[in-house]
């Protein structure tokens, strides 16, 4: 933990950093009178509440805060969320107690969708197959030049499918024509978009040969990719999830890949992360199923971005005029 040298009672605002380890990048003090704490992490609710007494302003990447932690809390007037998703608060409880709750935009719009094309590529291009068959000694014992056995497909000329159209799905879009991949999408909203074809969930599912997700994780998108969902894809098709893991029921997309349902999947995130160690996807040892743990978002450019935003946050709470407000 490390404190502001000055006495917190001197002081309008105590921030607490309750998870800093979760960011890589340097923190600029912010620009205005304060204490602050920080520490490297912090597990459950107990140790939320009892480091988070007195505090005025809160800053949580991934530890939760919801009403029962909240209402223990009465000095708290602001969560600043190191990240984008807010799923870890409950909203409802800020809003009833007065707490501005402001997360980070707009942070990450070239390290996800770059992971999010290296998956699709490692994946189409057989990557890691290709890998186990060299280090398995295949290609040195090969009568060719070069070794065949994992049929390898192009990503230009097929069907991007984008399940949401907010700015990492657009950046995504982007990426995929620059490939020369035809983009469609589904969205709750009508797409003004010359590049891309908005289509039913259906049509989505039934005809993207890449289907990847880019929505937030709400009661109406949580395993919104179930068992009838993948039965809609093609056998051919790939699913990516680089947004969250709760998007997918994650015993049924194990069961896909084992049965040959779908061609593959490149997933960054899980329901539940850490994750335990009986999650369905974790036992896989396929090589059309790729892995990530959790680390799209985590180039040093945008962790950089990502706290300068942070501050900006907490700056521009403190004087009067927030933004980036979720609640």
């Amino acid at each position: 933990m490390t404190a502001a040298s000055t006495p917190p009672h001197l002081h309008p605002h105590r921030i607490v950093f309750l998870d800093r380890d979760s960011l890589i990048a340097t923190v600029r003090p912010p620009a205005f009178a304060h204490s602050w704490e920080e520490y490297a992490h912090t597990k459950g609710s107990e140790q939320t509440v009892s480091r988070l007494q007195g505090a005025s302003i809160a800053i949580t990447n991934k530890v939760p805060l919801r009403a029962a932690e909240l209402a223990q809390l009465p000095d708290l007037k602001m969560i600043a969320v190191a990240a984008t998703g807010t799923d870890i608060l409950d909203l409802a409880a800020c809003r009833e107690r007065g707490i501005v709750v402001a997360n980070i935009r707009d942070y990450a719009r070239a390290t996800v969708p770059e992971h999010t094309l290296a998956l699709m590529l490692a994946l189409r291009r057989q990557l890691v197959a290709y890998r186990a068959d060299v280090e398995a000694g295949l290609w040195q014992a090969s009568e060719r030049f070069c070794l065949f056995g994992h049929p390898i497909r192009d990503l230009a000329g097929s069907r991007l499918g984008l399940l949401g159209y907010g700015a990492l799905g657009k950046s995504v879009a982007q990426l995929g024509r620059a490939f020369g991949m035809q983009v469609q999408v589904h969205n709750r909203s009508p797409i003004e978009d010359d590049g891309v074809t908005q289509v039913s969930f259906d049509e989505l599912l039934a005809t993207s040969d890449v289907l990847s997700l880019h929505l937030p994780l709400t009661d109406k998108t949580r395993n919104i990719i179930g068992a009838q969902e993948l039965a809609r894809m093609q056998p051919t098709s790939l699913l990516i999830n680089t947004a969250r893991g709760g998007l997918v029921d994650e015993a049924a997309l194990a069961d896909a890949l084992k049965n040959g349902v779908i061609a593959g999947a490149g997933f960054d995130v899980l329901s539940k992360e850490p994750p335990l160690p009986d999650n369905p996807l974790l036992r896989l040892r396929l090589p059309n199923f790729i892995l990530t743990p959790h680390t799209a978002w985590a180039s040093g450019e945008a962790m950089q971005k990502l706290a300068d935003i942070l501050i900006g946050n907490v700056e521009a709470f403190e004087r009067g005029a927030p933004v980036n407000v979720v609640a």
